[in-house]
């Protein structure tokens, strides 16, 4: 009862008129710069933190929770429509948001996205309110042991993500384990895998970079070779009498994804070193592995964009858990916004729930309005959205180049990066046209930067002894998990060879 009348006045504190318009133009604008590539809300709450000053920290806070939530909203939109991710969090997305888009299906990919947005951020919500302390000192049992763990059951999920292929499936993820080692080792600060010496291999690979590459330029070059020159208008229709039956349709047939990204999505936003992308992606495998026809996934099935979309938002609100408890960011976006509260004069940490219980239930109430107001803004907008699917093929892939283009450079205003972004656009066209699975190598990209150095420090810890993945309270079972997961794809590839042999013989 303590904790809701808490939560009651941090909601009446949001509702004050201020923070009502700040949260309205927050989610808008988070909207929008979600949906532009190459900005994504660290870009967006870092050019927009200097206006916070011109408020009272309660309402800036809010002001810049508002971006966040409505950039994790908007991330979907240009991967949906155009096939280029709006942000990281947003590439799972496209698998299946793509693919609806271009039967015709855009909204109700854009409905599903919007709606498994709202019940992610609101699960979190409610997990966030009421389990908050006890979750932090979960966060904390989480060394890299445990964290590699965690990447190892997420590799074992990419296995079933590359379909019955599995030999095509693990060279897709070498592949990507191989990218993101390029640069400075992290441990020892040797640089590796620095291509033909070209100095700006040596900052790595960028994720966004390679992403915009594959989905954006790759899915253009795709399209224009596929259709041979007769490239017609994606049909895309939308009435409001349309919008509730793809509502329906959406949940009906996604309500298992949102399901898993909800709560795996907290889960894994809460821990410092994941964040919203790893989520996602988990999120996305998870719900392939349990559908009862994981084939159509991939394909344009409305589970593949409900389970990432639930789970970049409910990891958003996870991230800010550590920051505001342990002060601890939680993401790079929730980063931006601790260095905020240092600025305004505000100590993240077990005490700032109980030396400013306003300003910290303001904000955890600020959750609740900015997640019901970005839901309305989004689906609002669907009509403008539906209308870039009407515009004719030939202006849409210029207009997909350019902002593939600016996306690229915008992410470190480095041209390597540019020309990096069209080699991996020609690379995917030609992996694909040898039905190569792209989302391993896509998704081995994100996690190997977190599971080498974590798995590298553990075997510090252990004095190079393996066993410690295996006798530690949390780490075992998910090791174990993972294991078990990675061997039963490839007991039923070799089942199957060995059967498909004895047929023959016979």
């Amino acid at each position: 009862m303590e904790i809701l009348g808490l939560l009651t006045d941090g909601v009446l504190v949001s509702l004050m008129p201020i923070n009502i318009l700040l949260i309205v133009i927050g989610v808008t604008l988070g909207l929008f710069i979600g949906a532009m590539p190459g900005l994504g809300s660290v870009n967006g709450v870092a050019i927009l933190l200097p206006i916070t000053f011109l408020v009272p920290p309660g309402s800036a806070i809010i002001f810049l929770a508002a971006i966040y939530y409505g950039a994790m909203y908007g991330g979907a939109i240009s991967s949906i429509t155009l096939g280029i991710p709006g942000a990281s969090t947003a590439v799972a997305t496209t698998f299946d948001g793509r693919p609806l888009a271009m039967k015709g299906r855009a909204s109700l990919a854009l409905v599903t996205a919007a709606l498994a947005s709202f019940i992610g951020g609101t699960v979190s919500n409610v997990l966030f309110t009421i389990f908050a302390p006890m979750l932090a000192k979960v966060a904390l049992a989480f060394g890299p042991p445990e964290i590699f763990a965690l990447m190892l059951l997420a590799f074992a999920t990419f296995v079933g993500l590359g379909g019955d292929d599995i030999p095509k499936t693990i060279l897709s993820i070498c592949l990507g384990l191989v990218f993101a080692a390029v640069g400075f080792d992290e441990i020892s600060g040797a640089p590796r895998l620095v291509f033909f010496d070209i100095p700006g291999f040596l900052h790595g690979i960028n994720f966004l970079v390679l992403a915009i590459g594959v989905y954006g330029i790759g899915e253009m070059i795709w399209t224009i070779e596929s259709t041979r020159g007769e490239i017609t208008t994606t049909e895309a229709k939308m009435s409001v009498k349309g919008i509730v039956n793809d509502s329906k349709e959406g949940m009906k047939r996604g309500w298992k994804g949102t399901a898993i990204g909800s709560f795996l999505g907290f889960f894994v936003g809460i821990l410092p070193a994941a964040g919203a992308t790893p989520g996602s992606l988990m999120s996305y495998g998870v719900a392939k592995m349990v559908a009862r026809k994981p084939g159509e996934f991939g394909k344009g099935h409305p589970g593949g964009v409900a389970a990432p979309e639930a789970a970049n938002n409910s990891a958003s609100t996870g991230a800010m858990l550590p920051m505001l408890t342990l002060g601890i960011p939680g993401s790079p976006t929730t980063a931006i916004l601790l260095g905020g509260m240092v600025i305004w004069g505000l100590t993240p940490g077990p005490r700032l729930f109980i030396e400013q219980p306003d300003f910290v239930w303001g904000l955890i109430g600020s959750f609740y309005v900015s997640n019901f107001f970005a839901v309305l803004v989004n689906l609002a907008f669907i009509p403008l959205f539906i209308w870039m699917l009407r515009m004719p093929f030939t202006v849409l892939a210029p207009l997909i180049f350019v902002l593939s283009v600016v996306g690229g450079y915008a992410a470190t205003q480095d041209m390597h990066d540019v020309w990096l972004m069209l080699a991996f656009g020609f690379g995917a066209f030609f992996l694909r046209k040898l039905d190569y699975p792209l989302a391993p190598a896509v998704l081995a990209i994100v996690l190997g930067p977190i599971a080498e150095p974590t798995l590298r420090q553990s075997l510090l810890l252990s004095s190079g002894d393996a066993t410690i993945f295996f006798t530690r309270p949390i780490a075992g079972p998910i090791t174990i998990i993972a294991i078990i997961l990675i061997l039963l794809p490839l007991l039923k590839f070799i089942r199957d060879k060995f059967s498909g042999k004895t047929k023959r013989e016979v």
